[in-house]
């Protein structure tokens, strides 16, 4: 913490110890008051002191209960127009005005404005009135604008705090605005990182899985089939844990964690190269120039087509084959893979609560795209997808 200078640590003290600051202020004003007051004889002695000391005393709550505080003086201050001469007490008057003003409710300040008025007009005709006309007339205007100053300065205090109010209220709206974007973020981040391993896994699992089967019958008949499938599935298992470490590497926090660069759209091919040597009859077809992607575009592209095969594999049955389509269009890039399986009823059976379809959609529409999916006349199914440039 940063050490604070004297007048911070006055302001401080003084903030949190009001009640004891207006306590301690009254009783020594209620004691100078008083003592002023007794030492004048003329003006009534020790009843005039005892009068002084009601008017200070009520100031000690002048900030916790501004209107009884004010109320209180304004009672003693009104009997003490019965006296010979005017009591120091008066200077009370000032500061419950002053207090109302900036601590009471409305209705207190005016009405504390408007008896002060009054009370200067009361002041100057009780004691100034033998001196003649235009000493009552000064007299009471020097006593109104006295009254006008200390309300004004009381609006002053007011209006102070209202602004301070203010900038603490928007300082706790701006803290829980962050807090919420902070959780928004780290959920939106959850649900990359799990469509991102959905992907990874289900691709990788569903390779595997077709590999070890067809190895296993191939086992008995063609022992070099076998070892040539426990390559493919030791290749594909490597590639998944390679993209397994690169994924949670994003959670890592530290400097000289250094990131493979993830897949993007001109791996496409390599990808498809990948599912055919898993035993999936596909073919894919580039039309167009290929462009630069940004990193994010070229991953949802990737991974659209990464689970559409992995959907075939589960999905299309045996002896299934499949078409990959990249169309390098003028405003996005369009791509498509068909199959002719026979297992496309399962995948719609499946509803769209699946993290496949789902998370392919989600991705497409994060970037501006489309994606639509759905059987083929005749057999099997078929997945379009839509990305802007431009997005």
């Amino acid at each position: 913490m940063p050490r604070q200078n004297v007048f911070d640590r006055v302001v401080g003290w003084t903030r949190a110890n009001g009640l004891l600051l207006d306590a301690l202020t009254a009783l020594a004003l209620a004691v100078l008051a008083a003592a002023f007051s007794a030492a004048d004889t003329a003006g009534g002695g020790s009843s005039a002191g005892f009068l002084a000391l009601a008017m200070c005393l009520p100031l000690a709550v002048r900030r916790r209960s501004p209107e009884v505080s004010g109320g209180l003086v304004a009672l003693f201050g009104l009997v003490q127009l019965l006296a010979p001469s005017p009591s120091f007490g008066n200077v009370a008057v000032l500061v419950a005005i002053y207090s109302m003003a900036g601590y009471g409710r409305r209705w207190a300040s005016l009405g504390g404005l408007a008896l002060g008025l009054f009370g200067s007009v009361l002041c100057a005709l009780r004691f100034f009135v033998t001196a003649g006309l235009a000493t009552v007339v000064v007299g009471a205007f020097f006593i109104a604008f006295m009254v006008l100053a200390s309300w004004a300065l009381g609006s002053l205090r007011r209006a102070s705090r209202q602004n301070e109010l203010a900038l603490l209220e928007r300082a706790r709206l701006l803290e829980v605005e962050r807090e919420n974007e902070s959780r928004l973020a780290a959920t939106a981040e959850r649900q990359r990182i799990a469509r991102e391993m959905h992907d990874v896994v289900a691709h990788s699992l569903s390779v595997i899985i077709a590999q070890a089967d067809g190895g296993r019958y191939a086992a008995a008949a063609d022992p070099r089939a076998a070892a040539q499938v426990l390559e493919t599935i030791a290749g594909t298992g490597r590639q998944a844990l390679s993209d397994m470490r690169g994924l949670l590497g994003v959670l890592r926090q530290g400097p000289g964690d250094e990131l493979a660069p993830q897949p993007d759209a001109r791996q496409i091919p390599d990808l498809v190269e990948q599912v055919r040597a898993s035993g999936l009859d596909v073919v894919v077809r580039v039309h167009g120039q290929p462009r630069p992607l940004p990193p994010a575009i070229g991953l949802a592209a990737y991974r659209i087509v990464q689970e559409s095969l992995t959907n075939v594999l589960k999905h299309a049955g045996p002896r299934a084959g499949a078409a990959v389509e990249v169309r390098w269009d003028p405003d996005a890039l369009r791509l498509g893979v068909d199959d002719d399986g026979r297992g496309a009823a399962a995948l719609v059976q499946a509803g769209p609560g699946g993290q496949g379809l789902v998370g392919m959609g989600e991705r497409a529409r994060l970037h501006g795209g489309a994606v639509t999916a759905g059987p083929r006349p005749g057999g099997g199914f078929s997945v379009r997808a839509t990305l802007p440039y431009g997005s």
